[in-house]
């Protein structure tokens, strides 16, 4: 875990999204699934963003701008410096030998990098929208479905699933995959533990996403129990 300050390469639109790209500095890319801590100017809080991809010497993530802080992060322009620190957190275990990656909506974030780490594997990716599926051309080999159709309903067995998206979808997939990989996503205010804004019930115990996620088992069984905080 490192913080530094980068600076702002591009920023370019993916549908509704946004893909903000830093230069790396000195942090490494992290594992797939790991996240970093990125604050927005104005002083709000540092918002946790999933890498998305990790070309040489940059780091990119995809953002949704749909509050104060991700919108202060979308409005920021080449150029300027953002504090951000990482990467954070556990990711998707690699060892897989028949990957197939599902993601729904902003929860597509990690797949782009996680595809590239491992070899470009099938991917299902489900969007409520046209608009929203443009974000799809980040992922390789990836088969989009719309609303009303879910990506549960076209998965197929045998396969390894490492999953990223919203939390009916995860665990829709989690009954159909029982040893699934799934990263969750919950509102944080630190990144490392200290603010208990990402608590998950794991198996009747209490487990804080930053630190044992965001990638966990198949067993979650709850959102996170702490106050949202607003992105």
């Amino acid at each position: 875990m490192k913080r530094e300050h980068l600076r702002i390469l591009r920023r370019d639109a993916a549908g509704p999204y946004t893909l903000l790209s830093l230069e790396r500095g000195g942090l490494g890319p992290g594992i797939p699934g790991q996240f970093f801590m990125l604050e927005p100017p104005g002083r709000l809080l540092p918002r946790p963003m999933s890498l998305c991809l990790a070309p040489k010497g940059e780091l990119g993530f995809l953002i949704d701008p749909i509050g104060p802080g991700t919108r202060a992060l979308c409005a920021a322009r080449p150029g300027e410096e953002i504090g951000v620190l990482g990467p954070l957190g556990n990711g998707f275990r690699l060892d897989v030998e028949r990957p197939l990656l599902v993601g729904g909506g902003i929860g597509i974030a990690p797949l782009p990098y996680l595809s590239d780490v491992l070899g470009a594997p099938r991917a299902l990716l489900g969007f409520r929208s046209a608009w929203h599926a443009e974000a799809a051309v980040l992922v390789p080999n990836a088969e989009v479905v719309l609303e009303p159709t879910y990506v549960t309903e076209l998965m197929p067995s045998g396969h390894d699933v490492l999953a990223c998206g919203p939390e009916p979808m995860l665990e829709a997939v989690r009954v159909l995959a029982p040893g699934a990989q799934l990263a969750w996503e919950a509102p944080m205010a630190c990144g490392f533990g200290a603010c208990y804004g990402c608590v998950v019930e794991v198996d009747g115990r209490l487990k804080r996403l930053c630190i044992e996620g965001p990638v966990l088992g198949s067993t979650v069984r709850a959102a996170s129990l702490a106050h949202k905080i607003a992105r």
